[in-house]
Order: structure tokens, then C-alpha cells, then sequence
């Protein structure tokens, strides 16, 4: 026996009413929000048929748009062969844009689960968080984060993803590979991105040591960080999160990268940074074309450079030593000179040194350059403190690959 749905019984009661008389079919259609031609058709089938006559002739029956089995054994075949470790929104993607395949997300997730390829992920208990607004121009905040992952897989070694999102329209407005989050990094980092866009209003980061000073102890002798120091000087605003909710767009991009970036670069066959960070430019419009959202002004709020603003030089990274009697100081295990006929003039002076990646660039005093030149080499190993972000770089890696349904993926 056929049992009936709740819409079903609704209409068996109100039709009841009607066989007893108690309200006429014009009443009823009203009731049950229908016309009165459909209601004289339904009074009809009951009366020929009875209680029975009001079930849904279609019921148990196949659909008329669903898809047909040639399609549905073609799709599994290409997922199983080229795409087992897609998720359903990229695999339908895939399916449109090379074979010409067209199905609904949630058709080809269902299918993919019925196949035994794809797992439905369990919903967490989450936390709820209150909604912040969107910043409502472009470049007026930017969320920057780094991303440690196996971006190349098993053909290159693991690296960091350093992104940039606008908080106003989802867009990335930067990417580049480089092996930890170090200082120099995002130094060249943010040189690149306002050569490309022009100095936004703020970013927005989390707690990392490039962000802000976090030793206590050094806070006390030194009041901001290099990067804090070179985004001072831009005027630039640097603001740190205190969770990685409140940097949501970035974190959010970020697990979209991890699962559609790596399969782009697998694709493209690419193994190494420098050919990542080239591919990087193609990939930013591909994904700014679909997940970009557009602003609620149209103004851009990305400023260019004053014109006695130099980036090269802003950028480079400062330290102050003081010279000794003989005009010397030492930096990173190393003694450098300097090459003065003003000994005594110079002598227990503070010096500016510039440098980028371990070369110094300038040494300079009271805003006169020096002329300086390395005297000894390497009188000791320096010490090097790894951030605790870094450390994953260094563990031992075995080369193993995570199943294609790990929560991480």
C-alpha cells in the first residue's frame, strides 16, 4: 500500500470536508492555495478513484531529465582515470571546461559517493563567530598569510605559498613561492606588489615574528620589526589578527589553493619555485574570474609612491652598530671596515647598515654613505633561530602522500 505525503493528507482532509459538504470546491481551492480548474480535476480523480486518486501518479517512476547512463559511465570513467583525487565542484568544472560534460555539482557528488570515490565529510560542531563587514573599497585592507605545503607533491620539496587577498573583493592580489616566511621574503613579497597594484591602506596578518615584536624581553630595546619599520615608512598599516577567523578570506583562499593549485601545477607538469611563481600570474586571473566579487565602491584605494620614496632602498633591511677604534663592526660572524680618513671623527659613532639577503648594500652615518669593505670572514657561526612556523620545513620528510579523503587536504 502507498502511503501519502503530508501535502497528500492536507488535500484528503480539506476533500473530505468537501464530500461532507461542510465547504464547497471554491472555498477549498482557496484553501489549498490552488485553482479551481486544478481543484475540480483533483474532486474528479476521487471521486473515480478514491483516497488513492490523490497520490502522485509519478511516484516510483524514473525522472524525465535525468541523465543517461552512457553519460554517467563516461563521467565515472574520466574521474576514475584522470581526476580520483578531485573533489566534486573541481571535477565538475574539469568535466565542462575538457570534455564538454555538463552536470550539477551536486549530481556528480552523489554519484562519486554511490562509486565509492568520494566520502562525505562530517560537519563539525563549529564555533560561531560574529560577521565582519567587507572593507567596501579595493586595496583598502589586505590579508597576507604563508602556507606550508607539498605544493609540487612528490616532484619537489615542500615550500611556502606567501597570499595576499583583498578584503573587499575575495581577489588575490599576490602570490609567490619561497622555502619559509622570513623577513626577506616578504620584503620581496611587498616590493612585487606595489610595483603591480600600488601601496594599499593596511594589511592584515597574524602574530608572526616578521608581524610584530612577540619576545617581551626585546620589546623593551626594540619597538617594532623590519617589515613594521619598511610599512612605517610607506605609511602603510599593519593590523594582527588575533585568530585565524578573523583573517577568514585569506585562510578560506588558502584551502581553496591547496586543493585546486596543486592540481593546476600537476597538470602544467611544474616541479619548481621559479616556474611556479611564473605560472602564478595565469593563475591569479583564472581564479579572480570565478571567486572575485565586485566592490561596493569602484574606487581603487591602492596610493602610488611619493616621488622621494625609493623602494629599493626602504626595503632593504636596517641594523645599527657602533664602530670601534679602528673603524670596524661586526655583523652576521663577520668584520667589515671602514674606509675613512676621519678616525677620530668616527670613532664610537653609530652606523646604519642596509642590507638584503646577507649582502650588505650601504653603510651609512648621519645620512652620509661610508665606504665599507668585509675584512675577516665567518670569526663565528651565527645562530639560527627558526620560527616555529619554519620548523616543518625541517623534519624529515619520507615522500608519503596524504589519502585523497585526509581532513588536511
Amino acid at each position: 500500500m502507498v502511503k501519502m505525503t503530508i501535502k497528500e493528507a492536507d488535500r484528503y482532509a480539506v476533500i473530505k470536508a468537501v464530500k461532507d459538504k461542510q465547504i464547497n470546491l471554491k472555498q477549498a481551492s482557496k484553501e489549498l492555495c490552488l485553482s479551481y480548474i486544478q481543484m475540480k480535476r483533483i474532486w474528479r480523480n476521487y471521486s473515480r478513484e478514491g483516497p488513492k486518486g490523490l497520490i502522485s501518479k509519478k511516484r516510483g517512476k524514473a525522472s524525465n531529465n535525468q541523465l543517461s547512463y552512457k553519460i554517467k559511465h563516461q563521467a565515472i570513467f574520466l574521474i576514475r582515470t584522470k581526476y580520483i583525487d578531485y573533489g566534486p565542484t573541481l571535477v565538475k568544472e574539469k568535466l565542462e571546461e575538457k570534455h564538454n560534460i555538463k552536470m550539477g555539482k551536486e549530481t556528480l557528488r552523489q554519484l562519486m559517493i554511490k562509486e565509492g570515490i568520494w566520502k562525505p565529510k562530517k560537519v563539525k560542531n563549529k564555533k560561531i563567530y560574529a560577521r565582519r563587514t567587507r572593507r567596501s573599497r579595493y586595496g583598502e585592507l589586505i590579508q597576507i598569510d604563508g602556507s606550508y605545503h607539498s605544493w609540487f607533491e612528490d616532484r619537489g620539496e615542500k615550500c611556502c605559498l606567501l597570499v595576499a587577498v583583498d578584503d573587499a573583493t575575495s581577489a588575490i592580489t599576490g602570490l609567490r613561492f619561497c622555502n619559509h616566511e622570513t623577513t626577506y621574503d616578504y620584503l620581496e613579497f611587498l616590493k612585487e606588489y606595489i610595483k603591480n597594484h600600488g601601496k594599499p591602506m593596511a594589511f592584515y596578518s597574524d602574530k608572526h615574528g616578521v608581524f610584530r615584536v612577540n619576545n617581551k624581553k626585546k620589546l623593551e630595546s626594540i619597538s617594532c620589526t623590519q617589515f613594521q619599520r619598511v610599512l612605517k615608512n610607506l605609511d602603510i598599516e599593519i593590523i594582527c589578527a588575533h585568530s585565524p577567523q578573523a583573517k577568514g578570506r585569506v585562510e578560506r583562499a588558502n584551502g581553496t589553493l591547496q586543493d585546486r593549485f596543486i592540481k593546476e601545477l600537476r597538470e602544467m607538469n611544474i616541479s619548481s619555485m621559479e616556474e611556479a611563481n611564473e605560472f602564478t600570474k595565469t593563475f591569479i586571473k583564472k581564479y579572480n574570474s570565478k571567486f572575485a566579487k565586485e566592490p561596493a565602491k569602484k574606487e581603487d584605494a591602492h596610493r602610488s609612491l611619493c616621488p622621494s620614496q625609493n623602494l629599493e632602498e626602504i626595503c632593504l633591511v636596517q641594523e645599527e652598530r657602533v664602530l670601534t677604534k679602528d673603524l670596524s663592526f661586526q655583523y652576521k660572524g663577520n668584520i667589515y671596515q671602514i674606509d675613512s680618513e676621519y678616525v677620530n671623527r668616527l670613532y664610537g659613532k653609530k652606523v646604519q647598515i642596509y642590507e638584503l639577503n646577507g649582502e650588505i648594500k650601504m653603510v651609512m652615518q648621519n645620512g652620509k654613505k661610508l665606504k665599507c669593505k668585509k675584512y675577516r670572514e665567518k670569526i663565528s657561526e651565527p645562530i639560527n633561530i627558526i620560527d616555529t612556523k619554519e620548523l616543518e620545513v625541517y623534519w624529515p620528510s619520507y615522500g608519503r602522500k596524504p589519502k585523497k579523503h585526509h581532513p588536511w587536504r
